[in-house]
């Protein structure tokens, strides 16, 4: 069952810190998980977080640290020296206190590293920081276990039991030749059902995926989700094994880039949160703001450019938010679909094949709206059959138009190297709605003749 915080809790916490009773304190939080842990150091203020992060031992604390959130962990980090520092980073993986140290400064993330007391570890950490966050280097682990193909069962066995030592999860046993390249990966059950002097070259899986240390992040998470893996093991220009990404840090990259999309398709041009200050929030909104209010100012200049034809057939006017509306309501639809395509990689089949298909859809959708539509301006609203005529017509003509933008520009988007999640937001919406408005008047000047 999923931990709930009650309010109760929280008080209890509350009443705990102000007395100091660090005993009962750890008592109470000695059953949660690390990550339930995060969750209340969240909801307390500041100065109670940093104290119960004091009160609970490295080894707890350790892995509350990863999941607190960016601004408390922060916070916390800069109340402990170097040497607490460090002996946080000493109990957790390496791709995890890599991700940490890289938030500090220069000069005290050379302290921490200083003060590790693993030597080996230390090493590790600082070779993934020379990695960039967004590609497989800066994701990878270098926790994991590898034997040599020249090995027997036997020696793969004792060698494996010192490796695993430093390895919290075994997800694969990975093979490599004497000049570590990576030649496949090991079946446990063939390890533990064959004799143990058969050579390990006999009896490993050559086949095995494998990213680059420069392959982005998103496209090491697209091959793990095609794939079903638990973990992928990561390979340098030469082959050679130096890595692991497990599960756990892809589902991050996904989530990450899931809030990236939404937040873009809302208008939302930086990666923000609630709590962010009014500032950073202006600063991420704004843009988009501006860009739907300069759309609603050429939508007005064209409007007046029909002042005539509203004059003379004052219907249209009342019909016009609705033409806007379905104009960016279906391109927002249509540009949906193909950048999930392009995120998922499972756009098929030629453009022009594309291109029919969104014509064939738009049109039948385009048919049965403007039939209802006619039917009600002609029987609820009492409208002349002209103006019937011409708002049916427009609404299919708007819809195909409206259809075609949203396919093709995330498309043209995505092949200049600009994220296609740009075009379900306010970009498509308030392109869509000053064609739909042209569209709809130039209809209705050719069937109205003003």
């Amino acid at each position: 069952m999923e931990f709930k915080i009650s309010k109760d809790l929280i008080q209890e916490l509350e009443q705990l810190i102000q007395s100091k009773n660090d005993q009962q304190l750890e008592v109470l939080l000695s059953d949660l998980h690390h990550a339930d842990i995060a969750e209340i150091l969240d909801e307390l203020d500041f100065d109670e977080a940093t104290y119960i992060f004091k009160v609970l031992d490295s080894e707890k604390t350790a892995e509350i640290l990863v999941e607190l959130e960016d601004d408390l962990r922060e916070n916390i980090l800069s109340r402990l020296s170097p040497k607490e520092i460090a002996e946080e980073l000493d109990e957790l993986d390496t791709d995890d206190a890599a991700d940490i140290i890289a938030e500090l400064s220069q000069s005290k993330k050379e302290e921490v590293i200083s003060e590790l007391e693993d030597v080996e570890h230390a090493k590790d950490i600082v070779d993934l920081l020379r990695y960039d966050e967004d590609t497989a280097g800066g994701l990878m682990g270098k926790e994991l276990v590898k034997v040599n193909e020249n090995w027997s069962v036997l020696t793969c066995v004792k060698e494996m039991r010192s490796q695993a030592e430093s390895v919290s999860r075994v997800h694969s046993i990975y093979v490599v030749d004497d000049e570590e390249r990576l030649k496949g990966r090991l079946s446990l059950k063939d390890l533990l059902t064959t004799s143990t002097k058969t050579q390990i070259a006999d009896i490993y899986i050559k086949k095995v995926t494998s990213v680059k240390v420069d392959t982005e992040d998103v496209e090491v998470a697209r091959i793990m989700q095609k794939y079903d893996l638990e973990a992928i093991p990561v390979i340098d220009d030469m082959g050679r094994l130096v890595g692991r990404i497990t599960i756990d840090d892809i589902v991050d990259v996904i989530k990450d880039e899931a809030d990236k999309d939404y937040q873009m398709a809302a208008g939302i041009s930086q990666d923000v949160e609630a709590d962010d200050s009014i500032l950073e929030l202006t600063k991420a909104r704004l843009p988009w703001l501006v860009l739907a209010l300069l759309g609603g100012f050429i939508s007005v200049k064209m409007l007046g450019l029909f002042e005539g034809a509203m004059l003379k057939h004052g219907e249209l006017f009342f019909f016009t938010p609705l033409i806007a509306a379905m104009a960016g309501n279906v391109g927002v639809q249509s540009s949906a679909i193909i950048v999930q395509g392009l995120a998922n990689n499972t756009l098929s089949g030629s453009l022009f094949n594309r291109l029919i298909k969104e014509i064939s859809l738009s049109l039948l959708n385009g048919v049965i709206l403007a039939t209802i539509l006619f039917l009600g301006s002609y029987f609820l609203l009492n409208a002349d059959l002209k103006i019937g005529l011409t708002v049916t017509i427009s609404l299919i003509s708007v819809i195909i138009i409206a259809s075609l933008i949203g396919t093709f520009v995330p498309l043209l988007l995505d092949k200049f190297g600009i994220d296609p999640a740009l075009a379900t937001g306010p970009f498509i919406t308030t392109s869509n709605d000053i064609c739909g408005i042209l569209i709809y008047f130039s209809i209705a000047k050719l069937i109205l003749g003003f």
